[in-house]
């Protein structure tokens, strides 16, 4: 008889710092308190079992937990809750208090990872199932700002799942808590001696008076889109790098983020079938640190708060559709060009307030593409003592907002791994065959 392949959560607690640590509210950042941060950001990451791990040690829950409360003691803001202001808005952290801490499930499925396909789309187990539910205690959902469960396979696999607040930290900043978490797991580290120490400094971020923050992303009138994951060959980076690449573009270099994304970009805008006069939309988050060095504490060093831009191209969809790969590639490296000079007048108050636009605004407009480059967070390489995870599931629960996140494939394999939600059910068989056209 096949094992069931249903999770148990076996117990839920209140993980604390190990130590005492400040309490008090911290202020967030203009960037921070955007309206769309305050969403959960949800995540899978799964471990294979380890052969060479003692039997005798403890088990990845038990590990992960006792790492987890070492780790608090210098991210205790983690450890916190949002707190709002008196008409609802985003304010700050308020640490320490009655009530605080990271809520932790320790949860267990009788069945291997191998008889679920290690949690391949279409997941066998209900993403829920594997993410920390919130507790009743907890008044406000809106207030958490991290939630951790560990299930434990019977094969000694396991995975851990991830409810994030965006409100304190971005995907760099997110990975590298979770990198202290593993470092201490595995002995290499205590919390006073971690190899990054966390900077908190969110006064370093620009917090322009003339910004404009446009309005949330809506599904009024929206179309629901279809969930697509395709794995990418070495070669297939290779072969469209080798285009660019050649002397027909001057022998300069580019990334397999650029060209995968300009790839799916043009894939996408083939498949929907837009009028080609119309204006298609890229859109992707650039990290501003290196921006921002002179201002952040230790010029950026262990700063996990949110410091990112995001970049809008646009071009007519009749373009996008007939270009080259490489041409589009050059497209999206003109709008990364302009990174440095649009972010500068943005946190300087010259844009915003006169254009009427907001850089950051996320929309559900079919023609804009959303783009995320998971590869260089550091979610892949972190390891609790089992090794790095063998892949990674970004979770997405709004399917009304066309996306693409690039993540690193299985372990050891080379290339990548496109997950995307970015074209209606009818045209998917479209943009996927676009995708493995390479002429």
């Amino acid at each position: 008889m096949a094992a069931a392949k249903s999770v148990e959560r076996l117990a839920q607690r209140l993980v604390t710092p190990a130590e005492p640590t400040p309490a008090g509210p911290l202020r967030l950042s203009w960037l921070d308190r955007y309206p769309t941060q305050m969403a959960l950001i949800e995540s899978l990451h799964v471990f294979k079992p380890s052969p060479d791990r003692n039997l005798a040690a403890d088990g990845p829950a038990r590990t992960i937990e006792r790492a987890l409360a070492q780790a608090l003691v210098q991210y205790y803001p983690l450890a916190g809750r949002l707190g709002f202001t008196d008409d609802g808005g985003l304010l700050q952290v308020d640490c320490g208090g009655d009530g605080s801490g990271v809520w932790f499930t320790e949860a267990e499925a009788a069945c291997g990872l191998e008889d679920v396909e290690y949690l391949e789309h279409p997941m066998m187990i209900p993403k829920d199932a594997l993410l920390p539910p919130t507790p009743a205690a907890e008044k406000d959902e809106r207030r958490l700002v991290l939630l951790v469960q560990v299930t434990t396979f019977a094969c000694g696999g396991f995975v851990v799942g991830f409810r994030f607040s965006h409100a304190v930290a971005d995907g760099p900043g997110a990975a590298q808590f979770m990198a202290a978490v593993g470092d201490i797991a595995r002995g290499n580290h205590t919390a006073e001696s971690l190899t990054l120490p966390p900077q908190w400094g969110r006064e370093a971020i620009p917090n322009p008076a003339t910004a404009v923050i446009g309005p949330l992303p809506s599904p009024a009138g929206a179309k629901s889109l279809e969930y697509l994951a395709m794995d990418i060959s070495a070669d297939y980076i290779a072969h469209y790098k080798a285009q660019y690449n050649s002397a027909a573009h001057g022998g300069s270099w580019c990334s397999a983020f650029e060209v995968l994304v300009a790839k799916a970009w043009q894939s996408r805008t083939r498949a929907a079938g837009f009028h080609p006069d119309s204006d298609v939309h890229l859109c992707f988050a650039m990290n501003a640190r290196p921006l921002l060095h002179a201002s952040l504490p230790r010029a950026g060093a262990g700063f996990y708060g949110n410091c990112y831009y995001i970049m809008r191209v646009s071009a007519p969809a009749g373009k996008v559709a007939g270009a080259s790969v490489p041409d589009v590639v050059r497209i999206i490296k003109d709008g990364k060009r302009r990174m440095p000079a649009e972010f500068t007048r943005w946190a300087t108050g010259e844009a915003g307030a006169s254009s009427g636009v907001d850089p950051y605004q996320i929309t559900s407009d079919y023609r804009t593409l959303l783009v995320s480059d998971w590869t260089r967070l550091g979610f892949a390489e972190v390891d609790y003592g089992w090794g790095p995870p063998a892949h990674v599931v970004p979770l997405t629960n709004l399917d009304y907002i066309a996306t693409c996140i690039l993540v690193k494939p299985w372990a050891h394999k080379p290339g990548a791994r496109l997950i995307t939600q970015c074209v209606t059910p009818d045209r998917v068989a479209a943009f996927h065959q676009g995708m493995l056209d390479m002429n």
